[in-house]
């Protein structure tokens, strides 16, 4: 890590990693919450897709806005901007209990995170390029938020689930926290450079940007379907009750944790793409384990296995983009934007579907997108070896 003894690039790359863990929390926020919300509120299943994916929308906005936007404002004011939402939206959804209110506040939170997303990740990326084991353990940070907010909100709400509201405050407050960490974030050059037309788009006529899209595109599909629904699909059917469906939240990204560590540490010792698709394998099996398992033990272990296994398909994919990155700043904006989409549609369809024929078969759903997913990493392996033949640099 050579850009360790740089201090401008090592308070980067501290304060990157901080703010992803409280991206974390934002993220399971949303599908950990939705329960008590629907409840408090009489909110409906369709509503409840739809402001899930309200927040994947505001999600997709910012991830292209705030790659765009640092080009004439600067990174700074251009994170300060969306960051902003994090706190704001909690607020909206402490004080109203319009429904519009309501979308409008899950809208602000994707804002919030998908500003965070690209913003963390592209420094991790430039600091250190194709290195798979930064990105991975960027995002093992991003696991801890995300293991922590379900069991503060069960530890809340346990004698009392109108506590819920008290979790709502203490995001407020991550929110501030998570802005005042942007603040003081050192960024030199602050406005980044505008380059010519063709070398910010010249990733269009890449092959491989196209398949690493789509396979980020079909994982956050399958992603925000579980971490949305999760929680109230076995709330809702009754498998678990209450207090065990909120920790299943947990249960997967202690697993999620895990498996990007341990993909820090492999990511040094094999070939990636060999990586990425023995987690496509464990995927694959573990969601169904997951979904059509009949006992308490076998679900858990579902879980766990799925958790573990998803960990790392979206760094490992990321690392992939690296040296693209550096040669056309505008890649990372639209990958990310175009892979959100998946993450938009999903929640809304699981919604329609349960509110038409039941949570089960909204959750089913999600094998579609599972199994596309695992297509795409197959094919993913081929380009990849057929480069590492011919002499390309991959890493």
């Amino acid at each position: 890590m050579e850009f360790w003894k740089d201090k401008r690039k090592k308070q980067q790359f501290l304060c990157s990693y901080s703010v992803f863990a409280i991206n974390g929390m934002l993220a399971l926020s949303i599908g950990s919450l939705l329960p008590f919300l629907r409840e408090a509120r009489g909110l409906d299943y369709a509503f409840c897709g739809l402001i899930v994916s309200l927040h994947s929308v505001g999600n997709l906005v910012s991830s292209f806005a705030a790659g765009a936007l640092p080009l004439m404002i600067g990174r700074r004011k251009s994170i300060l901007l969306f960051n902003a939402f994090f706190a704001l939206a909690y607020l909206l959804i402490i004080l109203s209990g319009n429904n519009v209110w309501i979308a409008l506040a899950f809208f602000m939170t994707g804002l919030a995170r998908g500003a965070t997303s690209n913003f963390c990740n592209a420094v991790v990326n430039q600091l250190a390029p194709g290195k798979a084991g930064m990105i991975n353990g960027l995002h093992a940070m991003f696991s801890i938020g995300a293991f922590l907010f379900p069991v503060l909100l069960t530890a809340l709400t346990r004698s009392n689930a109108g506590n819920w509201v008290i979790a709502c405050y203490f995001m407020l407050f991550m929110g501030i926290l998570s802005w005042c960490l942007y603040a003081l974030i050192p960024l030199e050059p602050d406005k980044l450079e505008k380059k010519e037309k063709e070398n910010n788009f010249g990733f269009f006529r890449e092959p491989f940007f196209y398949l690493c899209t789509a396979t980020l595109f079909f994982y956050l599909c399958a992603e925000q379907g579980v971490i949305g629904w999760m929680v109230t699909y076995f709330k809702d059917t009754g498998i678990l009750d209450a207090s065990l469906s909120q920790m299943t939240a947990s249960v997967l990204w202690i697993m999620i944790l895990a498996g990007r560590l341990t993909t820090v540490w492999l990511s040094s010792r094999f070939k990636k793409e060999r990586l990425l698709l023995v987690m496509g394998v464990g995927v694959l099996m573990f969601f169904f384990l997951l979904l059509f398992s009949g006992s308490m033990p076998m679900i858990v272990f579902g879980i766990m296995g799925f958790g573990y296994s998803m960990s790392g398909i979206y760094p490992t994919t990321v690392s992939f983009t690296g040296r693209m990155i550096q040669k056309y700043p505008m890649a990372w904006s639209f990958i990310l934007s175009i892979a959100s989409v998946g993450s938009i549609l999903m929640p809304s369809v699981i919604g329609r579907i349960a509110e038409a024929a039941g949570i089960f078969y909204g959750m089913s759903s999600i094998v579609a997108v599972v199994v596309i997913d695992f297509g795409c990493i197959i094919g993913l392996n081929l380009v990849v070896g057929k480069r590492r033949a011919k002499g390309e640099r991959i890493d």
